[in-house]
């Protein structure tokens, strides 16, 4: 008799338990980097050449922007940066700019909004805007997408898939915990980059100078190891 009195207490806790259980679940698939439930996700590229994409988030913004590009010009290499529809309205001439110098563009939404838990509106609203302001810079290769914060779950993986578009995600990331040295961001990538790697940095802003320091350190000597820098789309294409 004291179980059935206890029988209602017992199924909410249990119901209480699998509730839990299952945002923690849906969270964590939120943010790998190597799973969503629709379409298409590469986080990194199976190659035996050495070879490695290069890419920025965020911006574009002056604060950063320009010491960027001037670093990729006399370093020689293609980039690809994922830009956001806000910034790219601020300042067109360096969305511009980035386009001319034969840069690859990719969409990072337009307001940098967490695309999990949003309406099917909303993931279309936030891609299609973005895409019109990355056509303005006068770029015309693909359009490849990158979730803010690695974030996705349901209704942008299922946009992007409807769209026959991938989610490009990275393997190497030591700038986005903390706040890390130069020095300490350069390691991080010397020590996890391999062939096929897709390296995230975040140069564009004010407080992201020691990104920015570490720059140039980490392709020269990526290069000394033999590396070559292309843009997301080749390094699909080395697939």
């Amino acid at each position: 008799m004291k179980w059935l009195r206890r029988k209602p207490t017992i199924i909410t806790a249990v119901g209480l338990v699998v509730v839990l259980t299952a945002a923690v679940t849906l969270w964590n698939v939120s943010s790998s980097r190597t799973f969503q439930f629709f379409g298409e996700l590469v986080d990194r590229v199976e190659t035996t050449d050495k070879v490695v994409a290069l890419t920025f988030d965020d911006g574009p913004h002056p604060a950063g922007g320009r010491y960027v590009l001037d670093t990729l010009a006399e370093q020689q290499v293609q980039a690809t940066f994922f830009l956001m529809g806000r910034d790219l309205a601020t300042y067109p001439e360096l969305g511009r700019k980035i386009a001319v110098a034969g840069h690859e563009i990719g969409n990072h939404t337009y307001n940098h909004q967490r695309m999990v838990g949003v309406l099917p509106s909303t993931v279309a609203r936030e891609i299609e805007d973005t895409d019109t302001k990355i056509r303005e810079t006068g770029y015309r290769g693909d359009i490849h997408f990158r979730p803010p914060n690695g974030k996705k779950l349901f209704a942008l993986p299922h946009y992007l898939s409807e769209h026959d578009r991938k989610t490009i995600m990275w393997d190497v990331e030591p700038d986005s915990a903390g706040t890390p040295t130069a020095q300490q961001i350069e390691q991080d990538v010397l020590q996890r980059t391999k062939p096929g790697s897709i390296i995230l940095l975040h140069p564009m802003y004010a407080g992201r100078d020691q990104t920015r320091l570490a720059l140039k350190p980490i392709i020269q000597k990526l290069k000394e190891r033999g590396f070559r820098f292309v843009t997301v789309s080749a390094l699909l294409a080395a697939r």
